[in-house]
């Protein structure tokens, strides 16, 4: 996967790695419900796949409103503290207390070349249309649905990623420039000649 550019997985594509990856097919990909969970990590809170693997129990904090995380980005080397949503936050305790993982041990102690493979193996059985998705598949799929669903604010977007600039945001997205489209479409005033 080094080398290809990697493109956000479509809704469709996101619920069918999960689902082999949580079902296996066969003899040809066992079941793998941490890289599922793992995934479906990333691509509900928008973590670089590095960050999602050094998540602690104790990465969580108690707030007034509910839960956050409480990071330190390896990437950028930024302070990251931002809400979990609930549903987020219980489906990572639940998997948690199932893997019997506490206080500050890695939630999910695996490593980055692993979870690469796996999500390979997976893609390359599922066909030609899988071969551009990569683990930062899911962080680009969680960027592109919060735009699209937020009215395409890439404001929004670039501040939930911590980019330094919307355009930087809009090219890791693949995001045209849809209003300059919009305002070229909508200015077309031709006069023809008279025959």
């Amino acid at each position: 996967m080094a080398g290809k550019t990697t493109t956000a997985c479509t809704h469709e594509q996101y619920e069918t790695i999960i689902k082999t990856l949580y079902e296996g097919i066969g003899d040809c990909i066992q079941p793998n419900p941490r890289i599922a969970t793992i995934l479906v990590i990333e691509a509900n809170v928008g973590l670089r796949i590095g960050d999602t693997l050094s998540l602690r129990r104790s990465s969580f904090i108690k707030t007034p409103s509910g839960h956050a995380f409480n990071i330190v980005e390896h990437k950028t080397g930024k302070i990251r503290r931002f809400k979990v949503q609930e549903q987020v936050y219980n489906f990572l305790l639940e998997y948690a207390d199932s893997e019997g993982i506490e206080g500050d041990d890695l939630i999910f102690p695996i490593g980055v070349r692993a979870v690469q493979k796996h999500l390979k193996k997976v893609c390359d059985w599922l066909g030609p249309e899988y071969e551009d998705i990569s683990t930062h598949s899911f962080r680009k799929y969680f960027g592109t649905e919060i735009y699209y669903k937020n009215g395409k604010d890439i404001e929004l977007v670039r501040r939930l990623y911590q980019h330094s600039s919307a355009a930087v945001t809009a090219r890791y997205l693949g995001v045209t420039d849809e209003k300059i489209e919009q305002a070229l479409d909508s200015h077309v005033d031709i006069i023809y000649r008279p025959k």
